[in-house]
């Protein structure tokens, strides 16, 4: 009797070997979001800079912590989480649609990305690019002082000079550090690319070719707000408020798919998501009425008061014994100092020229604040006109920009 082997049987039984796994050399944070995170080395060196243990001292609310006491979480764990979650995003994709060819590169990249995207971020966090810069900006113009600060300032650039500082300062340790990780120079040109999110229709990106544009929706989509930095404040948030989420994105990532719309690669979810995708900005939109609670609110326009009263930059002569802080923006080294913290050099200062910001922080810590007066009942014809609480994409409604794809049909908008 012939024998015959039946080789290509046999090799279809050996399970695929994922691409994306974990290593000895990864480290593991235990992290009350996510359970056991694996971070690539890399990441770790990142981690341990100065820059980046900076996010320690920044409170991820603001001044919401001073309205709820379990808001203490900081940017640096948040930071853990999106950078954990765009690789949990990017190898579900991998392993679902092998032809999209993402490369440990590009894993790498996205990942790094979302580690570094809030490195920018300054004292309060939002309060400082929300309020201070613009304030400042304001002050210089009124008084005729030189205006260096640019329009309309956000803490995204000061991520990508950030990111450019730890990478120098990597490679003043090893000059092979990054070659040493299968990245070069163009990879660097990506990860920035991807902190700032991809905004126009136009490829004009350096990174990556137009055929990985799905990678620029991961940790910044400019296109809808999905995207992994959300998923992980949500989950954050939430659990330090003490507030219910209902937003599952453990199940929207398991659903997450590329598909060809309009010629060009977009992440897409499966059309039985719907109702999930739209808790998710159902809860952004009860997140923010949460986060600007009128003490909250009140307290983040006093710290910013405060701030400004401080800076030295918008008085005259530049007295020495004021803080330097709107014109710290230049600067990535300068930056790097500024942090909640600076509000104890404050209240600790006796200098003269501190007294008015000190008075302020002062109040805010014997819980001296403004007193609320009165509300004003809306019709719901005034209501329209009136109240603007936006899903994070200003008058435009984002679930308009979602594609869903089902079993059959090629991916839609739902509307």
């Amino acid at each position: 009797m012939k024998r015959t082997t039946k080789i290509s049987e046999d090799l279809q039984k050996v399970p695929k070997v994922p691409k994306f796994t974990m290593k000895a050399s990864d480290t593991i944070f235990n992290d009350p979001i996510h359970g056991h995170m694996e971070l690539h080395p890399l990441l770790v060196k990142i981690i341990d800079t100065p820059q980046f243990q900076r996010l320690r001292r920044l409170k991820q609310l603001g001044g919401n912590y001073m309205v709820y006491p379990g808001a203490s979480h900081n940017r640096f764990e948040h930071s853990l989480g999106v950078s954990y979650l765009a690789g949990c995003l990017v190898k579900t994709l991998d392993d679902n649609q092998p032809e999209l060819n993402i490369t440990k590169q590009d894993f790498l990249c996205v990942q790094i990305a979302g580690l570094c995207h809030d490195l920018g971020h300054g004292p309060f966090s939002h309060v400082f690019d929300g309020l201070v810069i613009p304030k400042a900006k304001k002050i210089k113009v009124a008084k005729g002082l030189p205006d260096d600060i640019p329009e309309k300032w956000k803490h995204e650039q000061m991520s990508v000079l950030l990111f450019d500082d730890i990478v120098k300062s990597l490679k003043t340790e090893n000059k092979d550090v990054l070659k040493e990780h299968g990245l070069d120079d163009k990879d660097v040109i990506f990860i920035k690319e991807l902190i700032e999110g991809a905004k126009t229709s136009e490829w004009t990106y350096k990174g990556r070719d137009e055929d990985k544009s799905f990678l620029y929706e991961i940790v910044a989509n400019k296109q809808n707000g999905i995207d992994v930095d959300k998923w992980d404040y949500f989950a954050r948030d939430c659990h330090h408020l003490g507030i219910r989420n209902s937003f599952d994105h453990k199940r929207l990532l398991k659903f997450a798919r590329v598909c060809k719309v309009n010629g060009r690669n977009h992440i897409c979810f499966r059309d039985k998501e719907a109702d999930n995708v739209y808790d998710m900005f159902r809860k952004r939109y009860i997140s923010m009425t949460g986060y600007q609670q009128k003490m909250g609110y009140i307290i983040d326009i006093m710290l910013a008061e405060a701030l400004v009263r401080a800076d030295r930059d918008l008085h005259e002569g530049k007295p020495e014994d004021m803080l330097m802080i709107s014109e710290a923006i230049k600067t990535a080294e300068d930056y790097s100092k500024l942090t909640d913290e600076i509000c104890e050099q404050i209240l600790s200062s006796t200098a003269d020229n501190l007294r008015e910001a000190r008075d302020i922080l002062n109040k805010i810590v014997r819980r001296k604040l403004p007193k609320f007066v009165g509300e004003a009942r809306l019709t719901q014809k005034k209501f329209s006109k009136v109240v603007d609480l936006d899903h994070g994409m200003k008058d435009k409604n984002p679930i308009d920009y979602v594609y869903f794809y089902s079993k059959r049909n090629p991916p839609k908008l739902l509307h």
